[in-house]
């Protein structure tokens, strides 16, 4: 897309917001759809060529906008996040389809969005257009009965990003109602929630041994002994989330690979492994950490926020071995594939025991469709939340599978030029 296509396709989306406003009056006011009708309107996966603006948005009008703001914003979640988990070749326990595992679409992350100055001249058109969209929709999570449409969309995307391309998620990872993946607002979120929610488990699992022993506060004392490992190199949101969750965070040295190995490792409440350090882009050796983790039954946690954008290669399906034992991971599609900022991928193994340590009620939030649906309030810190896998169903069909992985390929060659040249050139100054 070139600027005068960004005028036309820019002005299209004017007219269409303007068009919206201007037939509210003839619109329902609460949509007619039920839960779960999205997802067979979707496909399975996410398309393999790039498709047309046109396309979309007959798309739009056609499937989504019918179920504004509920339940198409978390119906359409909840497909993103499969489409991302089958493109990423993560295995199926991590999709919503699992029934067991899923995922979720977080906010962001805190390190420095290297999109910025890579990716110059498709991506900062098409996300401006889903965004005033969005924006002029109003389309924002909330409880089903009130506004929540978004959610299938989101899902089934994740589910055929996870599945269409070559992540290789684990299936537990996949999921439909049962099952765990989602988007969050950014790595730091997704690491802080897998904290929480492995915090959760580690105190519910051994608050026994402090309750025969006569403790009045076996809860805390616990949480008292609870301990957090990862790698000298892993990012400092590691750190910060363990600050709040109140538990030690302790640093284990890697090898002269820039690695985390599972001989280094010791009993932990949680391991954040790393999938491309913000250091230097090393990857941790999941597949020796992996059986340490298993062996005391400690949550591993992948941050894979950079480097594990590369899963949709085929070639780089090599780092996803030891997935196996992987509890949640993360990944921040606005970091190397093409989506605009913010958009953070937490796929989960077992959504019960993310969403059992954020489970709060109320009556006002209850509604009748519980059984049937994610609610997504129980996946994370904030009860409301924007469209964001508006603008991955966006990216994922203007570029289609190909297309995105030709951008990863052309970006890993600049940097492999980059790796030769800037040692030389430093050199040769010196």
């Amino acid at each position: 897309m070139d600027s005068h296509q960004f005028g036309y396709w820019g002005k299209r989306m004017v007219d269409y917001i303007c068009e919206y406003q201007r037939t509210l009056p003839e619109r329902k006011v609460i949509p007619e759809v039920q839960p779960g009708y999205l997802r067979p309107l979707l496909p399975e996966e996410a398309p393999e060529e790039g498709e047309t603006w046109q396309q979309i948005f007959e798309d739009l009008e056609k499937y989504i906008v019918p179920g504004a703001a509920s339940p198409a914003m978390t119906e359409l979640e909840v497909v993103m996040m499969d489409w991302m988990a089958k493109l990423l070749h993560l295995p199926k326990e991590f999709t919503h389809a699992s029934h067991e595992g899923g995922g979720v679409i977080q906010v962001n992350s805190t390190s420095v969005d290297h999109q910025s100055f890579l990716c110059f001249h498709f991506y900062q058109f098409v996300n401006p257009v889903e965004t005033a969209i969005c924006d002029a929709l109003w389309l924002w999570w909330y409880p089903y009965g009130r506004l929540n449409y978004k959610y299938a969309v989101s899902a089934q995307c994740l589910r055929c990003l996870a599945e269409s391309t070559d992540l290789h998620l684990a299936p537990h990872l996949l999921r439909t109602v049962g099952h765990q993946t989602g988007e969050q607002s950014s790595a730091s979120d997704c690491i802080l929630v897998s904290m929480l929610a492995a915090r959760h488990y580690a105190i519910r699992r051994h608050k026994h041994v402090f309750e025969e022993k006569g403790d009045k506060d076996p809860k805390n004392a616990v949480l008292s002994r609870l301990v957090a490992y990862g790698s000298n190199l892993a990012h400092s949101c590691v750190e910060k989330a363990s600050v709040i969750c109140m538990v030690k965070f302790r640093q284990l040295e890697v090898d002269e690979n820039y690695s985390l190995h599972g001989d280094v490792l010791q009993i932990a409440l949680e391991v954040c492994a790393t999938l491309g350090t913000t250091a230097c882009c090393s990857a941790d050796d999941l597949s020796s950490l992996g059986p340490v983790c298993d062996n005391f039954n400690v949550w591993l946690h992948l941050d894979g926020a950079y480097g594990g954008n590369a899963l949709i290669l085929p070639e780089c399906k090599q780092y996803l071995k030891g997935i196996e034992h992987v509890w949640s991971l993360n990944v921040n599609p606005n970091k190397w594939m093409l989506v605009g900022f913010d958009c953070s991928l937490m796929w989960v193994r077992d959504h019960q025991l993310l969403t059992s340590s954020m489970v709060v009620n109320p009556i006002y939030l209850q509604h009748k469709h519980s059984s049937k649906t994610v609610d997504f309030r129980h996946w994370g810190i904030p009860l409301s939340r924007r469209f964001r896998a508006l603008k991955l169903w966006f990216v994922l069909r203007i570029y289609g599978a190909s297309g995105i992985r030709e951008y990863i390929r052309r970006v890993s060659v600049v940097l492999y030029f980059l790796h030769i040249f800037l040692p030389n050139n430093i050199q040769n100054s010196g």
